[in-house]
This record gives C-alpha cells, sequence and structure tokens, in this order.
C-alpha cells in the first residue's frame, strides 16, 4: 500500500519520559494530515515502539519545493516489482527528513491503516519539509491516492508544543 523503509535498531525519541525505537518510515499521497485546513501532496510516517508495544507516530507533510536528499535517496531503490523487498540502503541521515522548527501538534488516535488500532500517540511536525515535483510525481505515479480520509478529532485534545 506504499513505500516502506524498515531500519536498523539504534534510533530513538524520547516523549514524556518513555523511550520509542524507530520501526520503519513510510509515505502517503495525499497528506493525511491536515494544518490549519491545508492538506500537503505527501505525507511521511516515523512509526516507533516503546518496550510494552505503544506505539508513537512522527507525521511530516510533504510539499512542493528542492528536492529532499533522502527521499531521493529511497526512490533511487526502490524495487522493481510491488512487494519486493530491497535490502540495505546506504546510510540514512533521518534528521534530514524533519523541519528545521521542531515544534508539532500531537494528539492521541490510531493506526491510519488496517486494523487503524486506537492507542497511538502522534506528534504531527507543523513546519513542512520541501520535496520535488519530480519526487511527488515518482511516488503519485506508484501511489496516486493512498491516504486514509481524514478523520474528525471526536473530542480529542490536540495540544500544541512550544
Amino acid at each position: 500500500h506504499t513505500v516502506q523503509v524498515n531500519v536498523a535498531p539504534g534510533n530513538t525519541i524520547e516523549v514524556t519520559g518513555r523511550r520509542y525505537e524507530l520501526q520503519q518510515f513510510h509515505f502517503h499521497r495525499p497528506s493525511e494530515e491536515r494544518i490549519n485546513g491545508r492538506q500537503f501532496e505527501l505525507s511521511l510516517h516515523l512509526v516507533h515502539k516503546d518496550p510494552e508495544g505503544r506505539v508513537a507516530v512522527v507525521a511530516v507533510v510533504l510539499d512542493r519545493g528542492a528536492a529532499q536528499p533522502v527521499v531521493q535517496q529511497v526512490w533511487n531503490s526502490l524495487p522493481l516489482e510491488k512487494h519486493e523487498t530491497v535490502p540495505g540502503l546506504d546510510a540514512l541521515d533521518l534528521n534530514a527528513l524533519l523541519p528545521q522548527d521542531k515544534r508539532y501538534y500531537t494528539y492521541m488516535g490510531s493506526l491510519t491503516t488496517p486494523p487503524c488500532s486506537e492507542g497511538v500517540l502522534w506528534m504531527v511536525m507543523q513546519q513542512p519539509v520541501p520535496v520535488s515535483p519530480a519526487q511527488i510525481g515518482i511516488f503519485a505515479r506508484l501511489y496516486p491516492n493512498n491516504a486514509r480520509p481524514v478523520q474528525q478529532a471526536a473530542g480529542r485534545l490536540i495540544k500544541q508544543s512550544q
């Protein structure tokens, strides 16, 4: 359903005293998140788990602009067939996938792919990261629309970091 990059252990985030390890990242088109009502070309989900299996996702919206080097590394390594795994991407600078401004929105939600399990801690970066029209086009040819429709807040508390 998407392009997914599984990562080796060693990339972690700490949120409210809980340590989560990055498992994989993947892409959606169009973005599954809206910021101030605006939907973006793509979104990137960095999926983390803690030792108890709790999930935290860092979402980054991707917008038209300059080419993004890590995205280009991923696109250059795409398999020729769907469901095929390509081992060993060169070392990726995962920090380059994040915007310079690290402020984010956070809420408890669900996974956006089946089984859409609840209890997921979401952190949606406020600032978009640029990707080139060509990079958007490559993904759009493979997955013209692989995004879950935007869901209602349904009483969820959405906080904003400082």
